[in-house]
């Protein structure tokens, strides 16, 4: 339900509303000589009494099986309006006009509802119960038309006549000055309805308290907000509480507390969403508990609340990278590898295979991402295959790898490239001197003859 038709709801309920008449009452002039037109200001005269009781057997039928005639109600009162209403008592007048309200407010007719209650502040000897009730329907039917100011003045004009205070009174100051984006003046009257329901006696929801934080947030004071989240996680124990306590958090800088709060929202269950899992997950791993955030991005995507797209693989990936968790990083890498529209994937996973020392599949690796290109380090991928093909004693490959990185890369990578090489060279001269060294140990060497007997 929309606030303005929470308004409307909340204003039908509790707006002003004329006591119909008694039927005994309207019996009675029937059996009875007409009196004399009444003059004062507290009664009704004969004919209006009439006009107004059949009115109100047309707007509320004693039958309740029977509909209400609105359409004739209004005929009639509109007839007794033009007929009678000039040279009505104040008192005539004030009933009169209620009832053309009643009539606006079943219709929902807002804007001559309005006009009404404004005619009857205009009675001179209106009583002033009745001047209350009608300002304070004013402020409610203002705010249902979203005429902010219309509201407040009427509201305000209601508190400088009353000797008591309404809850629906502060409650509409408060929204009126909130859509106005007053949020200041807002603030001290809700603060008034929260106040006078407690010491009635009365039970506060959870809006109440969620409207209440809300302004704390837009005037940035974060520090109410925090003990007043508390609060209603205490009172409510609701998951968006839960939930908003590490945004709070976050609003104040406490790091630590933000991602201990979002991990215990967590661990109660009240994390069901993407965004919540990676952002809890990578917020561990920024305070040294990578494997812990990895198991949560990965729940995520077992439970499908993380999409298995190569962005979240990737964070994924990262994550086990980071904690050192290589060989449990595989299939992650695998997988973003086989997505990527680049290299760069397998680039990864031919690091992940190297780390392992897993050097046939680091070089395999390594080959598919300068293969499928669109490499952000091309001449860190070639350097790397290098590494790789030496491990696999495979010099003249390393070799040409190597000098391709130092073609591919700027002054920096060259450098690297170039000393590689030279320790390519060094590795394959000790190599082939090791070779040799064996083949002439083996001319020392003859074979025993067979023992006969």
């Amino acid at each position: 339900m929309t606030f303005r038709n929470k308004l409307k709801l909340g204003f039908l309920i509790s707006i002003l509303s004329v006591p119909m008449l008694p039927v005994q009452l309207a019996l009675a002039g029937e059996e009875q000589r007409a009196p004399p037109e009444a003059r004062s200001a507290g009664t009704l005269g004969q004919q209006v009494l009439r006009a107004i009781s059949s009115i109100q057997g047309h707007m509320s039928p004693e039958d309740p099986e029977e509909e209400p005639d609105m359409v004739a109600a209004k005929e009639e009162l509109d007839e007794l309006y033009e007929r009678r209403y000039e040279r009505m008592n104040d008192f005539e007048k004030s009933t009169t006009l209620s009832f053309y309200t009643n009539y606006y407010l079943t219709n929902e007719d807002y804007v001559n509802a309005l006009r009404i209650f404004e005619e009857i502040l205009t009675i001179e000897t209106l009583r002033e119960d009745q001047r209350l009730r009608t300002l304070r329907s004013l402020g409610q039917l203002y705010a249902a038309e979203e005429d902010w100011q219309g509201s407040i003045n009427n509201y305000v004009t209601w508190r400088e006549l009353s000797f008591d205070e309404d809850p629906i009174v502060f409650r509409g100051l408060s929204y009126a000055h909130y859509q106005r984006e007053e949020y200041l003046e807002a603030l001290p009257y809700w603060l008034q309805y929260m106040q006078y329901n407690l010491d009635k006696g009365e039970a506060l929801d959870r809006d109440d308290y969620t409207y209440l934080n809300g302004i704390y947030f837009t005037i940035e004071d974060y520090g109410k907000a925090l003990e007043l989240t508390k609060s209603m996680i205490v009172l409510f124990d609701n998951p968006t509480d839960w939930l908003n306590l590490s945004a709070v958090y976050a609003s104040v800088e406490d790091e630590e507390r933000r991602v201990r709060s979002l991990n215990l929202a967590y661990l109660k269950g009240h994390i069901d969403d993407e965004s919540r899992h990676l952002n809890l997950g990578q917020s561990l791993a920024g305070i040294d508990i990578p494997l812990t955030g990895e198991k949560i991005i990965k729940a995520g995507l077992d439970a499908s609340y993380v999409e298995a797209n190569e962005d979240n693989l990737t964070t994924l990936t990262q994550m086990y990278l980071i904690g050192s968790d290589f060989e449990r990083a595989i299939p992650s890498a695998l997988q973003v590898a086989e997505m990527s529209e680049s290299g760069d994937g397998y680039d990864t996973l031919g690091y992940v295979h190297y780390v392992l020392a897993q050097y046939e599949d680091a070089a395999d690796a390594f080959q598919s991402a300068i293969d499928k290109g669109e490499l952000s380090s091309k001449a860190d991928t070639y350097l790397f295959l290098a590494r790789s093909l030496l491990e696999l004693d495979k010099f003249e490959e390393a070799l040409a790898a190597a000098k391709t990185s130092g073609e591919a890369g700027e002054e920096r990578e060259q450098t690297s490239a170039a000393n590689y090489i030279r320790f390519i060279e060094g590795t394959q001269a000790r190599f082939n001197l090791l070779a040799t060294r064996r083949a002439d140990a083996i001319d020392f060497y003859e074979t025993y003859p067979p023992i006969t007997r």
